[in-house]
């Protein structure tokens, strides 16, 4: 049975959007290795409308230093929640659409019929629906040593979730590498 695994990296503050504009100072070879080690764990992976539309334009286009990550999510299931989307045209994925409890019974479905990790990455709504729903087993937190004071928070407007270290470590950069369950 797979088990659906959230990854971000978030500041201090609990900012999410635009990693992009405040990660990289911090992404070293060691994180380089974590993330690796999630990769390689995943054999599906989940998104939402809006990391699936950005997604879908830019990494099947992709070749030199971002050719093994993209060689891994141009080939790896993907599944992605919407009910906007009427249809998915990016290489192996699936559109998974209807009210909360058809989603949430195919991706229970989904998890008993696969193996290894479901990944997912990007989408606070998307992982907050996740925690209402109690479909994730996992959030992995990259914790980055800046307060970017701007920005979507992971949790912002949400209700109390419990959760539960389960693992734990401090890169060289300052970093925290946290990974969380449900209560």
């Amino acid at each position: 049975m797979a088990k659906i695994v959230s990854n971000f990296f978030i500041s201090l503050d609990g900012v999410v959007e635009r990693p992009d504009q405040w990660h990289f100072p911090y992404f070293d070879d060691e994180m380089g290795a974590v993330v690796g080690r999630g990769v390689a764990a995943t054999t599906a992976f989940l998104m939402g409308r809006t990391q699936y539309q950005e997604w879908s334009e830019f990494w099947p286009n992709q070749s030199g230093d971002d050719m093994e990550f993209a060689s891994f999510i141009n080939s790896v299931p993907k599944y992605v929640l919407s009910n906007t989307l009427t249809e998915t045209t990016w290489q192996n994925s699936h559109l998974i659409s209807g009210d909360t409890d058809q989603v949430a019974a195919r991706l229970r479905e989904l998890k008993e019929q696969t193996d290894g990790e479901i990944a997912m990455s990007g989408g606070a709504t998307t992982v907050r629906w996740l925690l209402a729903n109690g479909l994730l087993d996992e959030l992995r937190l990259l914790v980055h040593p800046i307060a970017v004071g701007h920005g979507q928070r992971l949790f912002e407007g949400t209700p109390t979730y419990p959760l539960r270290l389960v693992d734990s470590a401090t890169l060289k950069s300052g970093v925290l590498n946290l990974t969380y369950a449900p209560a």
